[in-house]
Parts: structure tokens; C-alpha cells; sequence
């Protein structure tokens, strides 16, 4: 097959995908669309959950050791 050959082919397939129906209905091309937004939509709700807890995390951690320092300030080393 030559490269022209092969150019031409491609721009066959290229137009045959273009003009073809797809195999669902439009009820399933919506449900299917529905269902991508869907699981967007739970990635996006996760990662906010995990970086809240993260967030939350670090201030626990700060505020305890804040604790500490203050702590050792009001009774030093006994």
C-alpha cells in the first residue's frame, strides 16, 4: 500500500465513522452522559473529603502541640 493509498483509506474510515448512527438510543446516550457527570461529580465530592480531613488533620496536630507549648510554659520541667 503506498503512502497515498494509505492517506486515502484513512480519510475513508475517518468519514465512514463520521456518517454511522451510534448503536444507542438517544434514552441511553443521555443515561450514559447522565452516568459520566455522575462519576465526575464523586471524584470531585472524594477529593474534597480527603483534602477537608487532611486540612483537618494538620490544625489537630498544630493545635495540639500549641497545647504542649503552652503546657510546658505554664509548668516547665517538673
Amino acid at each position: 500500500m503506498t503512502p497515498q493509498e494509505r492517506k486515502d483509506f484513512a480519510a475513508e474510515v475517518a468519514a465512514a465513522i463520521k456518517e454511522s448512527e451510534t448503536c444507542l438510543s438517544s434514552d441511553e446516550q443521555q443515561w450514559v452522559r447522565l452516568a459520566i457527570v455522575k462519576q465526575e461529580q464523586s471524584i470531585k465530592l472524594r477529593q474534597a473529603i480527603i483534602e477537608k480531613s487532611l486540612t483537618s488533620l494538620i490544625w489537630s496536630a498544630l493545635a495540639g502541640m500549641g497545647y504542649l507549648l503552652l503546657d510546658f510554659a505554664r509548668n516547665g520541667f517538673k
